[in-house]
Protein backbone atom coordinates (compact mmCIF):
# COMPACT_ATOMS: atom_id res chain seq x y z
CA UNK A 1 0.00 0.00 0.00
CA UNK A 2 0.97 3.49 -0.80
CA UNK A 3 2.05 6.43 1.66
CA UNK A 4 -1.10 8.17 -0.73
CA UNK A 5 -3.37 5.29 -0.26
CA UNK A 6 -2.57 4.66 3.73
CA UNK A 7 -3.60 8.45 3.96
CA UNK A 8 -6.55 8.38 1.89
CA UNK A 9 -7.76 4.92 4.05
CA UNK A 10 -7.08 6.56 7.35
CA UNK A 11 -9.41 9.43 6.06
CA UNK A 12 -12.44 7.38 4.78
CA UNK A 13 -11.68 5.58 8.84
CA UNK A 14 -11.91 9.27 10.45
CA UNK A 15 -15.02 10.47 8.03
CA UNK A 16 -16.76 7.39 9.63
CA UNK A 17 -15.77 8.09 13.35
CA UNK A 18 -17.05 11.87 13.12
CA UNK A 19 -20.08 10.42 11.66
CA UNK A 20 -20.73 8.23 14.27
CA UNK A 21 -19.19 10.48 16.87
CA UNK A 22 -22.26 13.34 15.02
CA UNK A 23 -24.76 10.43 15.65
CA UNK A 24 -24.09 9.45 18.95
CA UNK A 25 -24.26 13.27 19.93
CA UNK A 26 -28.02 12.88 18.89
CA UNK A 27 -28.99 10.20 21.26
CA UNK A 28 -26.91 11.22 24.21
CA UNK A 29 -28.30 14.59 24.11
CA UNK A 30 -31.71 13.36 23.50
CA UNK A 31 -31.64 11.71 26.73
CA UNK A 32 -29.39 14.27 28.44
CA UNK A 33 -32.61 17.01 29.43
CA UNK A 34 -34.01 14.81 32.37
CA UNK A 35 -32.26 12.05 34.34
CA UNK A 36 -32.59 8.67 32.74
CA UNK A 37 -33.21 5.05 34.10
CA UNK A 38 -30.43 3.54 35.33
CA UNK A 39 -29.52 0.05 35.41
CA UNK A 40 -26.76 -1.73 37.44
CA UNK A 41 -24.55 -3.94 35.22
CA UNK A 42 -23.33 -7.10 36.77
CA UNK A 43 -19.86 -5.23 37.56
CA UNK A 44 -22.78 -2.64 39.03
CA UNK A 45 -21.50 0.14 36.93
CA UNK A 46 -24.51 1.80 35.93
CA UNK A 47 -25.96 1.77 32.14
CA UNK A 48 -29.02 3.65 30.82
CA UNK A 49 -30.92 3.70 27.49
CA UNK A 50 -28.48 6.67 26.27
CA UNK A 51 -25.66 4.11 26.30
CA UNK A 52 -27.08 1.32 24.39
CA UNK A 53 -28.56 3.37 21.67
CA UNK A 54 -25.76 5.16 20.75
CA UNK A 55 -23.30 2.06 20.78
CA UNK A 56 -26.11 -0.14 18.72
CA UNK A 57 -26.29 2.98 16.31
CA UNK A 58 -22.41 3.00 15.73
CA UNK A 59 -22.16 -0.74 15.19
CA UNK A 60 -24.71 -0.48 12.90
CA UNK A 61 -22.96 2.03 10.74
CA UNK A 62 -19.67 0.08 10.79
CA UNK A 63 -21.13 -2.96 9.60
CA UNK A 64 -22.81 -0.97 6.75
CA UNK A 65 -19.07 0.44 5.95
CA UNK A 66 -16.57 -1.74 6.60
CA UNK A 67 -18.19 -5.16 7.74
CA UNK A 68 -15.05 -6.95 7.64
CA UNK A 69 -13.85 -4.58 10.60
CA UNK A 70 -13.92 -6.32 14.18
CA UNK A 71 -16.05 -3.98 16.81
CA UNK A 72 -15.00 -4.22 21.01
CA UNK A 73 -17.72 -2.50 22.72
CA UNK A 74 -18.53 -1.40 26.14
CA UNK A 75 -22.16 -2.35 25.78
CA UNK A 76 -22.53 -5.19 23.41
CA UNK A 77 -19.37 -7.07 23.37
CA UNK A 78 -16.60 -8.05 20.71
CA UNK A 79 -17.22 -9.48 17.21
CA UNK A 80 -14.26 -10.53 14.30
CA UNK A 81 -11.87 -9.72 16.95
CA UNK A 82 -8.85 -10.65 14.77
CA UNK A 83 -9.37 -8.24 11.78
CA UNK A 84 -7.03 -6.24 10.84
CA UNK A 85 -8.82 -3.25 12.07
CA UNK A 86 -10.73 -3.28 15.67
CA UNK A 87 -13.23 0.13 16.22
CA UNK A 88 -13.64 0.10 19.93
CA UNK A 89 -16.29 1.78 20.99
CA UNK A 90 -17.80 3.52 24.69
CA UNK A 91 -20.83 5.42 23.74
CA UNK A 92 -21.04 7.45 27.28
CA UNK A 93 -17.46 7.41 28.86
CA UNK A 94 -18.75 9.12 32.12
CA UNK A 95 -22.02 7.20 32.36
CA UNK A 96 -22.19 8.80 35.97
CA UNK A 97 -21.50 12.04 35.24
CA UNK A 98 -24.11 11.86 32.52
CA UNK A 99 -26.85 11.09 34.37
CA UNK A 100 -26.42 12.97 37.24
CA UNK A 101 -26.18 16.25 34.48
CA UNK A 102 -22.61 16.98 35.15
CA UNK A 103 -20.99 17.53 31.47
CA UNK A 104 -17.74 16.06 31.34
CA UNK A 105 -18.72 12.79 29.61
CA UNK A 106 -18.09 11.82 26.65
CA UNK A 107 -18.59 9.35 23.40
CA UNK A 108 -15.19 7.53 22.71
CA UNK A 109 -14.26 5.98 19.56
CA UNK A 110 -11.20 4.45 18.66
CA UNK A 111 -9.86 1.99 15.91
CA UNK A 112 -6.81 -0.19 16.06
CA UNK A 113 -4.96 -1.60 12.90
CA UNK A 114 -3.15 -4.89 13.62
CA UNK A 115 -3.46 -4.44 17.51
CA UNK A 116 -1.83 -0.66 17.67
CA UNK A 117 -3.93 2.37 18.45
CA UNK A 118 -4.46 4.22 15.23
CA UNK A 119 -6.94 6.66 15.47
CA UNK A 120 -9.52 8.30 18.12
CA UNK A 121 -12.25 10.65 18.21
CA UNK A 122 -13.83 11.99 21.57
CA UNK A 123 -17.20 13.54 21.55
CA UNK A 124 -18.06 15.66 24.70
CA UNK A 125 -21.44 16.71 23.48
CA UNK A 126 -22.92 18.91 26.26
CA UNK A 127 -19.68 21.28 25.89
CA UNK A 128 -20.05 20.90 22.19
CA UNK A 129 -16.32 19.81 21.96
CA UNK A 130 -14.90 16.92 19.56
CA UNK A 131 -11.29 15.75 19.64
CA UNK A 132 -9.70 13.67 17.59
CA UNK A 133 -5.95 12.43 16.50
CA UNK A 134 -4.67 10.15 13.40
CA UNK A 135 -1.09 9.41 12.07
CA UNK A 136 0.42 12.29 10.12
CA UNK A 137 -1.83 15.26 11.87
CA UNK A 138 -2.19 17.21 14.53
CA UNK A 139 -4.59 16.93 17.31
CA UNK A 140 -7.76 18.82 16.92
CA UNK A 141 -10.58 20.26 18.73
CA UNK A 142 -13.41 21.10 16.93
CA UNK A 143 -11.27 21.05 14.11
CA UNK A 144 -8.29 23.45 15.08
CA UNK A 145 -4.93 21.85 16.07
CA UNK A 146 -3.90 21.44 19.94
CA UNK A 147 -0.86 20.67 21.95
CA UNK A 148 -0.08 19.59 24.75
CA UNK A 149 2.48 22.03 26.96
CA UNK A 150 6.08 21.07 27.93
CA UNK A 151 6.54 19.80 31.45
CA UNK A 152 9.55 17.75 32.37
CA UNK A 153 9.59 17.88 36.30
CA UNK A 154 7.05 15.97 38.22
CA UNK A 155 7.39 18.73 41.22
CA UNK A 156 5.54 20.91 38.55
CA UNK A 157 2.84 18.83 37.27
CA UNK A 158 -0.69 19.04 37.92
CA UNK A 159 -2.19 15.65 38.02
CA UNK A 160 -5.59 14.37 37.09
CA UNK A 161 -7.33 11.01 37.91
CA UNK A 162 -11.12 10.27 37.77
CA UNK A 163 -11.26 8.69 41.60
CA UNK A 164 -8.71 8.04 44.20
CA UNK A 165 -10.94 4.52 44.86
CA UNK A 166 -10.23 3.25 41.36
CA UNK A 167 -6.34 2.92 42.78
CA UNK A 168 -7.30 1.00 46.00
CA UNK A 169 -5.53 -2.34 46.28
CA UNK A 170 -2.43 -3.57 44.90
CA UNK A 171 -2.29 -0.03 43.05
CA UNK A 172 -2.86 2.46 45.50
CA UNK A 173 0.53 2.93 46.74
CA UNK A 174 1.99 3.42 43.50
CA UNK A 175 -0.51 6.46 43.22
CA UNK A 176 0.05 8.05 46.04
CA UNK A 177 4.04 8.24 45.41
CA UNK A 178 3.00 10.07 41.80
CA UNK A 179 0.32 12.13 43.70
CA UNK A 180 2.81 13.38 46.13
CA UNK A 181 5.34 14.05 43.68
CA UNK A 182 2.92 16.37 41.95
CA UNK A 183 2.12 19.88 42.45
CA UNK A 184 -1.37 19.50 42.17
CA UNK A 185 -4.21 16.94 42.03
CA UNK A 186 -7.69 16.87 40.59
CA UNK A 187 -10.27 14.15 40.72
CA UNK A 188 -13.42 13.72 38.77
CA UNK A 189 -13.20 14.76 35.25
CA UNK A 190 -13.57 11.19 33.62
CA UNK A 191 -12.38 11.12 29.81
CA UNK A 192 -12.29 15.07 29.30
CA UNK A 193 -9.21 14.81 32.10
CA UNK A 194 -7.05 14.00 28.53
CA UNK A 195 -8.82 17.33 26.43
CA UNK A 196 -7.63 18.71 29.33
CA UNK A 197 -4.22 17.80 28.93
CA UNK A 198 -3.66 17.81 25.39
CA UNK A 199 -4.93 21.48 25.30
CA UNK A 200 -2.25 22.09 27.65
CA UNK A 201 -4.05 22.78 30.90
CA UNK A 202 -3.22 19.70 32.97
CA UNK A 203 0.28 17.92 32.00
CA UNK A 204 -0.86 14.02 33.82
CA UNK A 205 -3.63 11.37 33.70
CA UNK A 206 -3.12 8.46 35.35
CA UNK A 207 -5.98 6.00 36.00
CA UNK A 208 -6.36 1.95 36.75
CA UNK A 209 -9.14 -0.23 36.05
CA UNK A 210 -9.26 0.64 32.97
CA UNK A 211 -11.00 -1.51 29.73
CA UNK A 212 -9.60 -0.64 26.40
CA UNK A 213 -12.78 0.84 25.19
CA UNK A 214 -12.08 3.29 28.08
CA UNK A 215 -8.90 4.89 26.21
CA UNK A 216 -8.29 3.32 23.24
CA UNK A 217 -9.67 6.28 21.20
CA UNK A 218 -7.31 8.31 23.81
CA UNK A 219 -4.02 7.46 22.64
CA UNK A 220 -4.12 8.95 19.03
CA UNK A 221 -5.26 11.80 20.87
CA UNK A 222 -2.71 12.20 23.20
CA UNK A 223 0.03 11.12 20.83
CA UNK A 224 -0.74 13.38 18.06
CA UNK A 225 -0.70 16.16 20.78
CA UNK A 226 2.88 15.14 21.08
CA UNK A 227 2.39 13.55 24.59
CA UNK A 228 2.86 10.09 25.44
CA UNK A 229 -0.26 7.04 26.51
CA UNK A 230 1.21 3.65 28.27
CA UNK A 231 0.37 1.37 31.29
CA UNK A 232 2.58 2.17 34.34
CA UNK A 233 5.21 0.06 33.07
CA UNK A 234 5.61 2.25 30.01
CA UNK A 235 4.49 -0.53 27.49
CA UNK A 236 1.92 -0.19 24.63
CA UNK A 237 -2.04 0.00 25.65
CA UNK A 238 -3.55 -2.43 23.49
CA UNK A 239 -6.82 -4.81 23.69
CA UNK A 240 -5.27 -7.28 26.44
CA UNK A 241 -3.62 -5.48 29.58
CA UNK A 242 -3.17 -4.79 33.22
CA UNK A 243 -5.65 -1.83 33.23
CA UNK A 244 -3.16 0.56 34.38
CA UNK A 245 -2.87 3.80 31.99
CA UNK A 246 -0.45 6.94 32.65
CA UNK A 247 -0.60 9.78 29.92
CA UNK A 248 1.36 12.71 29.93
CA UNK A 249 1.52 15.88 27.53
CA UNK A 250 5.63 15.92 27.73
CA UNK A 251 7.23 12.74 27.20
CA UNK A 252 10.31 13.67 29.62
CA UNK A 253 7.29 13.89 32.42
CA UNK A 254 5.98 10.49 31.36
CA UNK A 255 9.40 8.76 31.92
CA UNK A 256 9.70 10.39 35.13
CA UNK A 257 6.42 8.86 35.79
CA UNK A 258 6.51 5.63 34.62
CA UNK A 259 10.02 5.44 37.10
CA UNK A 260 7.75 6.62 40.46
CA UNK A 261 4.83 4.01 39.07
CA UNK A 262 6.85 1.43 38.06
CA UNK A 263 8.86 1.01 41.70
Amino acid sequence: MTQATADAQTADFMALAMEMAARARTIVLSHYGAAPDVVAKDDQSPVTIADRECEAAMREMINARFPEHGIYGEEYGVENADAEFVWVLDPIDGTKAFVTGKPLFGTLIGLFKNGAAHLGVMDNPALDEVWAGAPGGPATCNGAPVSARACADLADAWLCSTSPQMHIGINFDRFERLRHACRYELYGSDCYSYGMMVKGRVDLVCEASMQPYDYAALIPIVEAAGGRMTDWSGAPLGLNGDGTVIAAGDPALHAAAVAVLGG
